[in-house]
């Protein structure tokens, strides 16, 4: 079992800045891939970001992609994301999730996860 715990959210202006962190216990978090998904009010949740076991490898919604970044630190079992230039559109609560080693798997899927954090939540005003 894998517990998620997701810290950093808050509320910013357009333009700004936040470090989402996704703290996590239990099983070797190195084996997991992890992601960032997040949901809007009224909107289907939907892919952020992702990144393997090898932090080379990462993986960016259109949407985010030159403003936000994922990362890892293995050693701390923790995955961040950094997120520049926000946009009142970015408001959504997010949430972390890590998957098993699978070679097919780009991660962008939400069943390509077992295990999720409950959430934290982004609020961008303009």
């Amino acid at each position: 079992q894998v517990q998620l715990v997701e810290s950093g959210g808050g509320l910013v202006q357009a333009g700004g800045s936040l470090r989402l962190s996704c703290a996590t216990s239990g099983r070797t978090f190195s084996s997991y891939a992890m992601g960032w998904f997040r949901q809007a009010p009224g909107k289907e949740r939907e892919f952020v970001a992702g990144i393997r076991r090898t932090a080379g490898l990462t993986y960016y919604a259109d949407s985010v992609k030159d403003r936000f970044t994922i990362s890892r630190d293995n050693a701390k079992n923790t995955v961040y994301l950094q997120m520049n230039s926000l946009k009142p559109e970015d408001t959504a609560v997010y949430s972390c999730a890590a998957g098993p080693l699978c070679y097919s798997c780009d991660y962008r899927d939400q069943s390509d996860y077992d295990y999720w954090g409950q959430g934290t939540q982004v609020t961008v005003s303009s």
